[in-house]
């Protein structure tokens, strides 16, 4: 594996409802998680026309059929947030409901989890079983034992290795990352190293954290956080760190798209020139509107990253092979 070139990781969150649930009903966002499946075909066509790897950070409800296989898999042990419009649990109290009254696709994607893995380019990691949020009040080590072995598990099922994880929210939990490594989880997506950006619990997020994360995707608030990758032991589960995340169109911002798009471009050159990786991510579900900005966004970011590869030497990595690479390296 060359090591003498700058890399570009992509991740996506791919999660459908049961991410967004504890937000947005179905009645306000359903067509944009139903798009996911519009969405997604056309997204691999792109990667696959440029040559870049992508990590699908996947929950692990969605690699279920349907509502009786899922259930087969449900965890002993699970998590008693005190938002409990966190959990997805009560909602599968009223099963019947649910059986007969939604859309199977809001909750089930077994169908895409298998095209990605038959196509053997893109990465399959795991952003736990139920969204488990691993900073909320509440929850424990022992129920995060149980939902990552229900990850573990139904992924292994479909004859996957799974070796990343993305966690919810990025609430990265030190203390469980040990637990990961036992697993076989080789990698982790860290936050920027920037105060409005650290890992923390959705109450402790404040306003003022969330304006200057937005601020942030438009202009050069906290560097290119782009990152070398250090050797590291095997023993230890390696942090591929966020670098930016790809905030999705938006009309009212419509005159500072060009801003987040140079942003982007700058902050991918930059690693490129100087041997870093450079990792951007976002949800599925976040093309789910506006589907032609968006794309058209997703292309200028592709065609430079060709231009990059051409100039540069500009590779694309998965969070695992990044994981693999630091490992390569001497300690």
């Amino acid at each position: 594996m060359q090591t003498n070139c700058g890399k570009l990781v992509i991740s996506l969150d791919f999660e459908l409802f049961w991410g967004v649930r504890d937000k947005r009903s179905l009645d306000t966002y359903g067509q944009n998680l139903l798009n996911v499946h519009k969405v997604l075909p056309v997204m691999l066509d792109k990667f696959n026309d440029f040559g870049v790897k992508a990590t699908f950070a996947t929950v692990g409800f969605l690699f279920a059929s349907n509502w009786d296989e899922l259930m087969e898999y449900l965890p002993k042990n699970t998590p008693k947030y005190l938002e409990e419009n966190l959990s997805p649990y009560p909602s599968l109290e009223d099963l019947n409901t649910l059986k007969t009254n939604t859309d199977k696709r809001f909750f089930f994607a077994q169908n895409w989890i298998q095209s990605l893995a038959d196509e053997g380019i893109h990465e399959i990691g795991t952003h736990t079983f139920s969204h488990y949020y691993c900073l909320e009040e509440g929850q424990d080590k022992l129920a995060f034992k149980d939902d990552l072995q229900a990850a573990i598990k139904i992924a292994s099922d479909m004859g996957l290795n799974t070796k990343s994880i993305v966690f919810p929210r990025n609430q990265v939990n030190q203390e469980y990352l040990e637990l990961c490594l036992q697993h076989g989880i080789t990698s982790y997506r860290g936050t920027e190293k920037i105060w409005f950006n650290r890992a923390e619990s959705e109450l402790k997020t404040s306003l003022i954290k969330r304006i200057f994360r937005t601020l942030d995707c438009y202009f050069n608030l906290s560097g290119h956080n782009t990152f070398a990758i250090e050797p590291s032991q095997q023993q230890r589960v390696v942090n591929i760190p966020s670098s930016r995340f790809l905030r999705p169109y938006n009309k009212r911002f419509k005159a500072l798209e060009s801003f987040k798009l140079n942003r982007i471009k700058r902050s991918m050159t930059h690693a490129a020139k100087n041997n870093e990786l450079f990792h951007l991510w976002w949800h599925p579900h976040n093309y789910g509107s506006n589907l032609e900005e968006n794309f058209a966004f997703l292309d200028d970011i592709l065609k430079h990253f060709s231009h990059l590869e051409k100039e540069y030497g500009f590779k694309s990595y998965t969070m695992s092979q990044a994981a693999e690479e630091s490992f390569s390296k001497t300690v």
